[in-house]
């Protein structure tokens, strides 16, 4: 196997990669983990990738160590104290409430993490190590068996404390203050990684542009967000669309979709059932909040997680994506344009995918404009099955893993030269 001579600064054919996670990045479950899977295993296809991830009650060990071992060369999972109950989630915020750190870094500080890293930096050569935000490089970077000249690249899923930012400024409870001063701190941490990295991850142009303006000296490069277009079409078996179904999908936990399914079921959605007595609107997702649930009724059904999407996207006949918070881009818009779905977006929920309106996609900010284009697409077959086609046309062209993942190896290579030239 060929690895990277720091000498003469050459790349070599075949990696050693380690990579080190938050969460397991197989089977994907919810967005955050699409993008791991989808640019690893592409990855991994061609170099040999040691993953190292934290897991938390959340998360199935035995199916995730299972799921990555299909890619990856060794998985080492390390059980995260700080996992996501409702306990733990106290004690961390108690935690970074008396100190500079952000509630995110708490969370991922876990010595056992670091420990089994620094062991296998130890005993093996890596010609880079990929990181995945809020693992931040700072502390692989001062450990006492990683090489000076080990290059590091950061993959980001958004500029994270922005997100947080957004989210407090929403927040109506007494939680604001606390969310006020957590993104501050995240923000610093955040920063704090990007300058510590040799490379930085991106998922949008915009993601970029806000990066750079904070930290002009970063390395970046954009590897978009993208579906596995192979997986995501229609089959044979799969039902047509019923013409009357409206459709809103994600993790309801995380306050983007929770905000957007709310925002459309209580703005929107009532205008849509008054003009068309037959639709239906379906959310899906895991770990609704008690208010969504209470929305629920003859009309409006929330399925909670289902197993395989691709059922449910080809029975529906209009994708709805009315998000209002966020960056990154959205992984259910580029899935749903690969079934070859309508989608009515707002600007944001399309930020940072190359769709054009009208072309591919409508969009719509105002509520009363929102419903307008939802009734639009139910109404009209025709428009609905050409904006379908253009957009399934769009995600097979330029929204593939397997794409992303090449440029993800190309900016690798230009790390680890440019590392070792230095």
């Amino acid at each position: 196997m060929l690895t990277g001579d720091p000498s003469t600064g050459h790349v070599p054919g075949r990696l050693r990669i380690l990579y080190v996670a938050s969460r397991p990045s197989s089977p994907p479950r919810f967005g955050g983990q699409v993008r791991q899977h989808g640019l690893m295993t592409n990855l991994a296809r061609r170099h040999a990738i040691t993953a190292v991830t934290l897991v938390d009650h959340g998360f199935d060990p035995d199916a995730a160590r299972t799921a990555m071992r299909r890619h990856f060369e060794e998985v080492t999972l390390v059980a995260n104290p700080n996992g996501k109950t409702t306990t733990a989630r106290r004690r961390l915020q108690l935690r970074s409430s008396v100190s500079l750190r952000s509630q995110e870094r708490h969370w991922v500080a876990v010595p056992a993490l670091e420990e089994t890293v620094d062991r296998l930096l130890s005993v093996r050569h890596f010609d880079a190590a990929i990181l995945d935000f809020p693992i931040a490089p700072s502390w692989l970077r001062f450990s006492s068996h990683s090489p000076a000249h080990l290059p590091l690249v950061l993959n980001t899923h958004g500029i994270e404390h922005d997100l947080s930012r957004q989210i407090a400024r929403r927040d109506r409870t007494i939680a604001r203050i606390y969310r006020e001063l957590n993104w501050r701190k995240l923000r610093r941490d955040e920063l704090a990684a990007f300058r510590a990295s040799d490379g930085i991850c991106l998922c949008s142009a915009n993601d970029q542009t806000r990066l750079l303006a904070d930290v002009p000296s970063a390395r970046t490069a954009l590897i978009p967000n993208a579906a596995d277009v192979d997986h995501y079409q229609r089959r044979p078996s799969d039902p047509p669309p019923d013409g009357e179904t409206v459709l809103f999908f994600g993790l309801l936990s995380v306050a983007p979709n929770a905000d957007g399914a709310l925002f459309f079921l209580r703005e929107i959605w009532p205008t849509i059932a008054r003009q068309r007595p037959q639709a239906r609107c379906r959310i899906i997702g895991a770990r609704p909040s008690l208010d969504l649930l209470e929305l629920a009724g003859p009309r409006v059904e929330i399925t909670g997680f289902v197993e395989d999407l691709r059922t449910e996207l080809a029975k529906a006949t209009v994708l709805v994506v009315p998000l209002r918070l966020g960056t990154g881009t959205r992984l259910k818009i580029l899935e749903g344009m690969a079934m070859g779905l309508a989608i009515v977006s707002t600007t944001l929920g399309a930020e940072g995918i190359d769709v054009v309106a009208e072309r591919d996609i409508l969009i719509a900010d105002d509520p009363s404009i929102f419903a307008a284009s939802v009734v639009r697409l139910l109404s009209d077959r025709v428009l609905s099955s050409r904006l379908g086609r253009a957009a399934r046309e769009l995600a097979v062209a330029r929204y593939s893993w397997h794409a992303a993942a090449e440029r993800l190896e190309s900016f690798i290579g230009e790390v680890i030269s440019d590392r070792c030239a230095r």
